[in-house]
């Protein structure tokens, strides 16, 4: 898996976050048994600007913490033999500070778990149904368990 990592905000610390992406990234493929070549971009925004592309393209009027924009809408990415676009992730980092705090977690943690959690998205994984919700979650725990734990 390749990424980009492209921090919109004012706060540079942010970009100290980058190395925690490659771990997700390994860690991904290993779960997953990945084997072909995804891309992806991962834009770090704040509040403002995920409220907009929330209201814009989910029809959504509020900030949210993490939104994934898929390159392909079905699993057809699965027959390809070539790199794959998987899409983009956006996340808020002022959700991170906030959700971090609530859930009592380090940045790292909050941090690592928004980029889990939009991979996740981005490969087809959804949260809709109990069922899926489980699928998804427990896959984001075992990822999540050797690079940030908390």
């Amino acid at each position: 898996m390749n990424y980009e990592y492209i921090n919109q905000t004012n706060e540079k610390s942010w970009n100290n976050y980058r190395t925690y992406i490659s771990q997700i990234v390994s860690r991904t493929v290993t779960v997953l048994r990945l084997d072909k070549k995804y891309d992806f971009s991962i834009i770090l925004v704040d509040a403002k600007t995920i409220h907009e592309i929330n209201r814009e393209y989910r029809k959504i009027d509020k900030e949210t913490d993490v939104i994934s924009f898929a390159s392909l809408d079905d699993e057809s990415f699965l027959d390809m033999e070539d790199s794959v676009e998987l899409g983009d992730i956006f996340i808020n980092v002022q959700a991170i500070r906030e959700q971090a705090n609530d859930y009592g977690h380090s940045l790292k943690r909050e941090f690592c778990f928004l980029v889990t959690h939009g991979i996740l998205h981005l490969l087809g994984y959804d949260h809709l149904n109990k069922d899926d919700e489980k699928i998804m979650f427990d896959l984001q725990e075992e990822i999540l368990n050797e690079i940030a734990k908390r």
